[in-house]
């Protein structure tokens, strides 16, 4: 039986025992035991495979004890992976630590209050997943108490913060054994506390959890956390000097994360999908991380999934899905004219420079617009295609990774606009309209382009889109786009709901240079006389028409009427 694709499962033992297809990223253990520090943060973009990665590292690592002291068996789940060909030396390592996995995701919340509930919940479940050890002779009458009042929810929220050290001594004295600490999604309650407003009440418990798991921790073998962002020294890793930080630039671990190109081409042939390797490329590749070109995990897994069932349906935008992607909002709304030209450039597939910071905090963020450019860059929504080092600044050429992204900020600017065409008051574009005073018609339109995001390359249907929404719903007028006049489709006809009333016609050309603007409104009148545009409607019953020629050029209007 084929194995099925592992679409919304984080455990690796669940995809291993239902035998689901999984990418071998167990070389990351032996990179772990040659490499490692004493706390290890990898920051990667959501839906990375950071989840299923601590899941493998756990079942690596532990010793796993049930509630009534029998030894879960786990060793079977490695076979044939990457990691056993390394030998003894490193397979000794297998099952033989205590573990605590701890992931952060469940504090976003509304309120502190029940982000900080949500976190004492998850605690109190991992002490409950270790309770084995209260059988232990090693633990005193207290110990066992504090252990009982923190599995059962009783113990005040200090308590909590401090727990995970406390935890650890525990499992260290029952496995003679130091602990290893895994924290998966670490930033999600500091990023959920910035959005919500209680930012620096949840950074002060996350600092104390970490302190004391952490820092001084005797019973510490290593740690692994993951998150999207790091998170500055100052702000919850205050004193942490042990702390190795791998975000997407560090050379180590870089293939850990993500797909690989071979490891995309042999998940596509195993499913007999050869034929689709280019354009999954287009779509999901363009990641760099250290040094490795990267595709996006988890968009291949759901075309994959999806092309299964129909091998025509197209790539779709999988991965900008799962999330509200709110900075690009912030980013497009926010935008000044400087801004809103290099959303362009991106888009248009070009590169924009910019210093690169690890180190930016959630509060931070809106700071200044580098912080902003480089949030967007730790995160996934862009990615880094050359650097350089000037006056002891790093540098990047950011660009967009690929299509599915490029969707991203389409979609956002679309809204965005719509949104902001909706709330203009047009009566003096179309009071310009109906008097023919021209130089007043084209200045309103230029403002709008100046203060609008394009992707179009300023072809003739980004105008003519452009125009009809800022001339539709704008009162008395009935607006229609290309349909049959005469000899031919005038691009845009605005006209009253009686025929006592007025028709305008505006026929759109785009001019290759500034200077050839008025040509191109000439030709334009000239097209509308030659085709009998108002033809139609005179027979409609019509007699107030108005003609104009409307010429572009990036983003400048002119508008010449027809003088009778």
């Amino acid at each position: 039986m084929k194995k099925t694709l592992a679409i919304g499962f984080e455990d690796f033992k669940e995809i291993i025992d239902k035998n689901k297809y999984y990418v071998d990223k167990t070389e990351m253990i032996h990179e772990l035991l040659e490499h490692a520090g004493k706390v290890n943060l990898y920051t990667r973009p959501r839906r990375f495979g950071k989840t299923l990665n601590l899941s493998m590292i756990r079942r690596f690592f532990e010793e796993e004890i049930r509630a009534d002291g029998g030894k879960v068996e786990n060793g079977y789940l490695f076979d044939g992976l990457k990691i056993t060909r390394w030998g003894k030396v490193y397979m000794n390592h297998q099952e033989k630590y205590p573990v605590i996995n701890l992931s952060l995701k469940a504090a976003k919340q509304p309120t502190y209050e029940m982000a900080i509930t949500s976190l004492m919940d998850e605690i109190a479940k991992e002490f409950k997943r270790h309770r084995y050890v209260l059988s232990s002779k090693e633990l005193t009458e207290n110990d066992c108490e504090r252990f009982m009042v923190l599995m059962n929810r009783k113990a005040e929220a200090i308590e909590y913060a401090k727990a995970l050290e406390f935890l650890s001594a525990c499992l260290t004295q029952y496995h003679v054994k130091r602990t290893i600490i895994l924290i998966d999604e670490y930033d999600v309650p500091l990023e959920n506390a910035h959005f919500e407003g209680f930012y620096e009440k949840m950074t002060g418990f996350i600092r104390s959890l970490f302190e004391s798991a952490l820092k001084t921790n005797l019973n510490l073998e290593f740690a692994v956390i993951t998150g999207c962002l790091r998170i500055s020294r100052e702000s919850i890793f205050t004193g942490l000097n042990n702390l190795e930080i791998h975000s997407v630039i560090s050379p180590w671990y870089a293939d850990a994360f993500g797909f690989l190109e071979m490891e995309v081409k042999e998940m596509l042939s195993f499913y007999d999908l050869d034929d689709k390797f280019d354009e999954v490329k287009s779509w999901y590749d363009g990641y760099r991380f250290g040094k490795e070109d990267i595709y996006n995990p988890w968009s291949i897994v759901n075309y994959v999934n999806i092309a299964l069932a129909n091998k025509e349906t197209p790539p779709q935008p999988y991965w900008s899905n799962t999330s509200s992607n709110s900075i690009i909002k912030e980013l497009v709304e926010n935008a000044d004219s400087e801004v809103r030209q290099e959303i362009e450039n991106l888009i248009a597939g070009e590169t924009i420079k910019k210093p690169v910071y690890e180190d930016v905090t959630y509060d931070s963020i809106y700071e200044s617009q580098d912080n902003l450019w480089n949030f967007l860059y730790f995160t996934g929504y862009l990615k880094a295609d050359r650097e350089s080092f000037e006056e002891d600044a790093r540098y990047m050429e950011l660009m967009i990774p690929n299509r599915e992204v490029r969707t991203i900020y389409k979609r956002t600017i679309l809204t965005w606009a719509d949104k902001k065409v909706k709330g203009l008051e047009r009566t003096e574009l179309i009071q310009s309209l109906e008097e023919g005073n021209c130089e007043r018609f084209e200045k309103l339109i230029s403002e709008q382009l100046l203060d609008t995001i394009s992707f179009f390359d300023y072809a003739e249907n980004y105008y003519h889109g452009f125009l009809a929404g800022l001339l539709k719903g704008a009162g008395k007028y009935l607006v229609a786009s290309n349909c049959e006049s005469g000899a031919g489709r005038p691009d845009i006809i605005l006209k009253t709901p009686s025929v006592r009333g007025t028709a305008i016609i505006l026929e759109l050309k785009v001019s290759d240079t500034f200077q050839g603007m008025e040509k191109e409104c000439q030709k334009a009148l000239e097209q509308i006389e030659e085709a009998d545009y108002e033809s139609g409607l005179r027979a409609e019953g019509y007699s107030d028409i108005k003609k104009y020629g409307v010429s572009f050029y990036r983003k400048e209007c002119m508008v010449r009427k027809y003088l009778y």
